[in-house]
């Protein structure tokens, strides 16, 4: 027993189960995630419930259960209701009734012994809306073009698909309309504003360049007035049709089809059926904008944001991090001046983040932008250009806060190297400089990417700096659109940690909030894995092609 303790096989045996117990850990993190986010999408079963209120009238409510929870019966008896003396537990179900303008609130819990009945019906409909949520009901007629379609259910469907699919291209249109056409004589119509503005300042407005700006004005003004007429009768034209439903109180409601944008009866799905309808309506979550305080729609925003984000960091952070190494480990001195170098870089990569980003706040907003809108934007004054947060200075603000590890990453990569090579090199007549980049700096490539890596993993996940150096609840636009510069690194984004926080404590529903934030997180570590697995491929591919040199 003492030779095997001696041998080191208890640490290796206790490493390893450490290491098994961790990836066991996050793995089944993971799988939590990924269930309680994906499931969301899985389409459920509408019911119909006859529910016996306390004072004796039976309510019909139609929706979908979230939950089931045990609740004690003496905390019911505590609060008035009769519950028979020897139960000790009584079951509690969340359902989501949507139509949402009719009740108090979209989600309620029923207690179990108080429904009467309980029947899935195969004519349940859910109507996902561009607004206040999902409706629920029967179709009891569709209105097209003012001639009202009857008869049996499947005759209904027909009717309203066919509305539907011309809705939904008429929407495609106004859409393309608004932010094609539309947006870009906005965007001309603000550069002549300012561009009359700077003239201004500049004592250059003549009459005659006056003159000129008014008649653009006004070309662009009846171009625009054109393509508004356009949109106004495309949206017009979206609220023809007409459907007719009758809800859970017994009333006949009227939907507009242009506030709809799907149908589905999750009571006649099949088993394929519903994992299609699973399928496209994680895409949807993908591809789509966010709606309703963003407890409805997709993330695409966000999505987008934070990847155009990542990059732009990776661009900043590793020609400055991988000079600085360089220049620590192959020019700088080694003394005192150095070690204190190093020692401070190691330090700033324990800072908080929330403190980079109070820096990037102060800094790079107020003294760098402000000083950019003074010297090259006055015309837009007060208005701030890139003296308000955007999407460069978040860049920026996790460039500095990970900067270390691609300091220290690199430098460890360049001690790796052996100073045979660096020497054949210098004795066949090539420069320092030379045989950096054509030797020392391929070879350290590996190490690079690995604090690229590391850098893009931590950057991925940040929230509290971005808070306040660019990301926002909800940006209006991308910062990528067909305007030029093409690319406006001055805008705000979104972000999806920002997104998983803001739908977690911030939403006024909190039952609709909660599956999006599993959604959204288990999407935030694909993303996050997705960059490191392409860092890691390039990584291994650097790796292999530098090996032959290594010996």
């Amino acid at each position: 027993m003492g030779q095997w303790y001696k041998s080191g096989s208890p640490w290796i045996w206790l490493t390893s189960g450490a290491v098994s117990l961790s990836l066991i850990a996050v793995i089944g993190l993971l799988g939590l995630i990924a269930w309680r986010g994906l499931v969301y999408f899985w389409p459920s079963t509408i019911y119909q419930f006859d529910v016996t209120q306390p004072n004796g009238i039976t309510e019909q409510v139609i929706g979908e259960i979230y939950e089931r929870d045990s609740i004690p019966a003496q905390r019911l008896r505590d609060n008035g209701q009769v519950i028979a003396p020897d139960v000790e537990e009584v079951e509690s179900i969340l359902i989501k009734t949507g139509n949402r303008e009719f009740v108090e609130l979209d989600f309620r819990w029923i207690l179990a012994d108080t429904i009467t009945k309980q029947q899935a019906h195969p004519d349940l409909v859910i109507f996902e809306r561009n607004k206040n949520g999902n409706f629920y009901g029967y179709i009891d007629s569709v209105v097209v073009d003012g001639q009202l379609k009857t008869g049996d259910n499947a005759t209904k469907l027909a009717a309203l698909e066919q509305s539907l699919a011309r809705v939904e291209l008429l929407n495609e249109q106004a859409d393309e309309l608004q932010s094609g056409n539309i947006n870009h004589i906005n965007y001309q119509l603000e550069g002549l504003r300012l561009e009359q503005r700077r003239l201004e300042l500049e004592n250059k407005l003549t009459p005659a360049v006056l003159a000129d700006i008014e008649q653009q004005r006004t070309e662009l003004g009846n171009e625009y007035l054109v393509h508004e007429k356009r949109l106004f009768e495309l949206r017009a034209e979206t609220k023809r049709d007409k459907v007719q439903v009758r809800d859970m109180r017994g009333e006949i409601v009227e939907l507009s089809l242009s506030s709809i944008l799907a149908v589905h009866l999750p009571n006649q799905m099949g088993i394929f059926a519903k994992i299609g309808h699973w399928l496209s309506a994680m895409a949807s979550f993908v591809v789509d904008d966010p709606r309703e305080a963003n407890t409805e729609g997709g993330v695409f925003p966000a999505i987008f944001g934070t990847i155009f984000m990542v990059l732009l960091m990776a661009v900043i952070v590793t020609p400055f991090g991988v000079v600085a190494a360089i220049y620590l480990h192959e020019y700088a001195k080694k003394g005192t001046v150095t070690k204190f170098i190093r020692i401070a870089v190691i330090n700033l990569a324990g800072v908080p983040s929330v403190v980079y980003g109070v820096f990037g706040l102060g800094f790079f907003v107020y003294i760098l932008g402000g000083s950019i809108d003074e010297l090259f934007y006055p015309e837009a004054s007060p208005s701030p250009v890139f003296g308000s947060p955007g999407v460069l200075w978040s860049a920026l603000t996790l460039a500095i806060l990970t900067l270390p590890v691609v300091i220290v990453s690199t430098e460890e990569g360049l001690s790796r190297i052996p100073i045979s090579l660096r020497q054949g090199s210098l004795a066949l007549g090539a420069t320092q400089a030379e045989t950096l980049w054509k030797v020392v700096i391929p070879m350290a490539s590996p190490a690079i990417m690995t604090g690229l890596i590391l850098a893009v993993a931590r950057a991925a996940g940040e929230v509290a700096p971005l808070m306040l150096v660019g990301v926002v609840k909800m940006a209006p636009a991308l910062p990528i659109d067909g305007n030029f510069p093409f690319i406006h690194v001055e805008r705000k984004f979104m972000h999806l940690g920002f997104h998983i926080y803001d739908v977690g404590f911030q939403s006024p529903n909190v039952e609709a909030a909660r599956p999006l934030v599993f959604a959204s997180s288990f999407l935030l570590v694909t993303v996050i894995i997705g960059l490191n697995m392409t860092a890691i491929g390039i990584r291994n591919y650097l790796r292999e092609k530098y090996r032959s040199l290594e010996h």
